[in-house]
């Protein structure tokens, strides 16, 4: 619903795959052209609180990732392909004790601190994974359905459409000629121009409840029988994301600073319940539209499935732009953002890149992956800050298209 993005935690985030499989990562040189950014080498000394973090903690996620990327295994949403020097690193960590995490990454990385192209601190917003009521089947108070992956959706890896894609989107539906075309926008969808391709998995309260979800990338859904699903990522409709929250605050004037989660819904629902459409057309206003598929074999202590494939964990997963990092590459991040409370407090720790989003774009930008439930969501929300963004390269790698900076 704000500035942040639709994630395959999903997202988090597209699944990527066409409808012979999982499409393999894109090579460096078929990727984009690395972003605007500069960039300034550093030394563990210059991390302020590197010495006081649980390596441990940070090492365990990091060999999740390594796992991953030493299967070859597909991601949900193929990014950069992992450097020489981080696979290496990952076959290395293999046999390292988790008392040596902090000697592993001293040994084997440069701390890189970057800034985006106007040379400013790094871009930090939030993400979770929300926790609603739910019903397998429509009933008083649950009316608007989640739905599941249409059999004739197609999706790509970024910047490597199928010959016939439509242009400027990201997935489209084979048609029984062959050929491809555009889904339906989520007005479209809305009204239905899915027929039965797209079937009900369970139904939430409103629309809202169903773009937050969407938003976020996946939920942990309540059935009245006491029973707990998970809605899981299985990818969108392809159509541009366009942020409600953006729309809200140059349109309508309301101040950013009042755009928080919770906010935001309460205002769009109350719209709606004025004038009726007022407050679904603001929702169509974001033409993507995210479909899922239900778990219920992940334990419930467990995070989501983030792009990387792997579930996240909490304040040491992250999502970043996915064509200039790849997944796995670790992260310090210095800041001073909600995380222990919604009031803002220093964070500074190792984290991992395992996920991205569509709003997750540019060198020094990251979306924090805040955990589970209303009081996740509402730290999530208020997360708009900047702060350092070190990124941790193999020895002897620089960041990509960087400019030197002071």
């Amino acid at each position: 619903l704000l500035a942040g993005a639709a994630r395959a935690a999903p997202t988090p985030t597209d699944v990527d795959m066409s409808d012979a499989g999982a499409a393999p990562k894109p090579s460096p040189a078929a990727a984009a052209a690395p972003a605007p950014m500069r960039a300034r080498r550093l030394a563990f000394a210059d991390l302020a609180g590197w010495a006081g973090d649980d390596h441990a903690a940070a090492f365990a996620v990091f060999r999740e990732s390594c796992r991953a990327i030493l299967a070859a295994a597909p991601d949900l949403r193929p990014g950069l392909a992992p450097s020489p020097g981080l696979v290496a690193a990952c076959r290395a960590a293999e046999t390292v004790a988790a008392a040596e995490a902090r000697d592993f990454f001293e040994m084997r990385f440069t701390p890189w601190r970057i800034r985006g192209a106007n040379g400013g601190d790094a871009f930090f917003t939030g993400y979770y994974e929300p926790e609603v009521d739910a019903s397998l089947s429509p009933a008083p108070g649950f009316t608007t359905a989640l739905r599941a992956r249409p059999a004739d959706l197609v999706t790509w890896p970024q910047d490597a459409p199928p010959a016939g894609a439509p242009k400027n989107l990201a997935a489209a539906r084979r048609m029984p000629d062959g050929s491809l075309a555009p889904m339906p926008t989520r007005a479209g969808i809305d009204a239905g121009a899915l027929g039965e391709t797209s079937a009900p998995l369970a139904y939430v309260r409103d629309p809202v409840e169903a773009f937050m979800i969407q938003v976020q990338g996946s939920a942990r859904l309540r059935l009245p029988d006491g029973r707990g699903l998970r809605a899981v990522y299985d990818g969108r409709n392809g159509h541009p994301y366009t942020s409600i929250g953006r729309v809200l605050a140059s349109e309508r004037a309301i101040p950013p600073e009042d755009l928080t989660l919770e906010k935001l819904k309460a205002w769009v629902r109350e719209a709606g319940q004025k004038s009726g459409e007022d407050g679904l057309a603001l929702l169509h206003r974001n033409q993507s539209f995210v479909f899922f598929r239900l778990d219920a074999t992940a334990a419930p202590e467990a995070g989501p499935i983030g792009a990387q494939g792997l579930r996240l964990t909490r304040l040491r997963s992250i999502a970043v732009d996915r064509t200039i990092w790849p997944y796995g590459t670790p992260v310090w991040i210095d800041a001073t953002v909600p995380w222990e409370s919604e009031a803002p407090s220093r964070l500074a720790r190792l984290t991992v890149a395992q996920d991205t989003g569509s709003a997750i774009l540019g060198p020094a930008r990251a979306d924090i992956f805040h955990g589970a439930g209303e009081q996740a969501g509402r730290i999530a929300g208020a997360t708009r800050h900047r702060g350092a963004f070190v990124v941790l390269l193999p020895n002897g790698e620089t960041p990509p298209g960087a400019e030197a900076a002071p």
